[in-house]
């Protein structure tokens, strides 16, 4: 018989526990896919009395992760702690150097030190998987790694963070504000208590930078991403965008173009009915375009117990079944250095918001003021009445025409510094979307 492979696991958080429940629920089945059986021999957390809901008392327990990383009897190490420094990068760093195979769901581990993780899994033949990093049960990785081998990917666009996601689905729902709706999720555990990798767009930015090293063939370049998060969206915003036929998502995109791969996480306003817009909840969506596919998406649950531990698995039984690939689909010696591509020559439509002086002439000032900026305006909306006498300040909301990056950072300049405007304007890009 084929021996079986034995695992360690280092983390029993959520998806730990999802890892030990699927060994045990699905073990027959799991041998048969893979040839031999999964065997759990160790595991290591922080608390080993903490009752988890299954049961452990079979397994070895280790009080230091890093021990389950250099122990003679586990050919694979289930990185699930989290983090891109610390124990968790020792512990795989450890279990590479043993010439071990290793599965993590660690997104943060990958963007910041996946190239170097990757040099070493190559050196000492063994497997570095990571689907489960990325989207949770959505099967993008392997989607890039092997499906779509044979495309020259041109895009990936992405809903890649449920946190978010949740969000601004409910206050479309609710008509409620940004900091109401995320203490709720917090009460629901779909938001941290310290939620600023989430919302902030942190978490969305590592994911991004792993796709787009596998879709282009370049090295993980997260310092380049640029990042904007959900904080300062408000109501009002999301009733604008729905009255102009858009809904406001977190969109991580990533973009082949002249100079280079262009990577950014940013609200964005898309076009209701779109692919995208129809994405609610915690869900996750994925969007490639390929030269011979075309448009793929592909939408999910991204992260739980279940999704996340169901991509661990899948990783596991490639590895029993014999697959070890080059961690970002070729050699590492083959990945090409990124270029830095900047976002001032993104072309585009904006969403600008900002309070005005409610007075006669002021929207013709500040028109003539974006327009010295190269900016046009396609539409105005003002919300309230003016009263005479009446110079308070009122919401005012442009629709541009496309304009580039540049141009609309040079057109914010003049606003800021503009006496009929109150405040920092802001402003969200319009992304019209992936069309089939």
């Amino acid at each position: 018989m084929t021996k079986p492979l034995r695992i360690g696991v280092a983390g029993l958080g959520t998806v730990g526990v999802g890892v030990v429940k699927i060994l045990a629920a699905r073990r027959d089945f799991l041998a048969a896919a893979a040839g031999r059986s999964i065997d759990l021999v160790a595991v290591s957390a922080r608390d080993p009395k903490k009752d988890r809901g299954v049961d452990l008392s079979n397994v070895r327990w280790e009080n230091d992760a890093r021990k389950i990383a250099s122990a003679d009897d586990i050919d694979v190490v289930v990185e699930l702690i989290g983090g891109a420094e610390g124990v968790a990068r020792e512990v795989v760093e450890t279990a590479l150097a043993n010439g071990k195979h290793v599965v993590t769901a660690n997104k943060a581990l990958i963007a910041n030190h996946g190239i170097a993780l990757a040099r070493r899994a190559e050196q000492h033949g063994v497997a570095l998987n990571y689907e489960a990093a990325v989207a949770g049960g959505i099967p993008i990785i392997k989607a890039l790694r092997e499906g779509l081998a044979a495309n020259e990917i041109t895009s990936v666009i992405g809903i890649l963070n449920g946190t978010c996601n949740y969000i601004l689905t409910e206050m479309e729902a609710t008509g409620r504000d940004f900091g109401e709706v995320l203490k709720d999720a917090q009460a629901l555990g779909y938001a941290e208590a310290d939620p600023s990798f989430d919302v902030g767009g942190i978490d969305a930015a590592h994911k991004l930078a792993i796709l787009a090293s596998l879709a282009f063939g370049r090295e993980v370049d997260f310092d380049n991403v640029h990042v904007e998060g959900i904080e300062k969206i408000t109501a009002t915003d999301i009733r604008f965008a729905r009255e102009f036929g858009y809904k406001i998502k977190l969109l991580a995109i990533a973009t082949k173009t002249a100079d280079g791969i262009e990577q950014r996480v940013h609200p964005a306003l898309v076009p209701d009915g779109s692919p995208l817009a129809a994405v609610s909840g915690v869900f996750n969506a994925v969007a490639v375009r390929g030269d011979r596919v075309g448009l793929l998406i592909l939408e999910g649950r991204g992260a739980g117990e279940g999704p996340t531990a169901s991509a661990v698995l899948s990783d596991l039984v490639d590895i029993a079944r014999g697959l070890v690939m080059p961690p970002f689909i070729v050699p590492t010696s083959h990945l090409k250095k990124p270029e830095k591509v900047g976002i001032d020559r993104v072309q585009g439509a904006y969403y600008l918001r900002f309070l005005a002086v409610d007075r006669a002439g002021s929207m013709a000032d500040i028109t003539r003021a974006l327009a010295e900026a190269s900016v046009s305006i396609e539409r105005i909306v003002q919300r309230g009445e003016r009263k005479e006498g009446d110079t308070g300040r009122m919401p005012v909301v442009f629709v541009t025409h496309k304009t580039d990056e540049s141009s609309m950072r040079q057109a914010l300049a003049h606003l800021e510094k503009h006496q009929e405007v109150a405040g920092t304007p802001l402003v969200i890009r319009i992304e019209e979307g992936e069309s089939r």
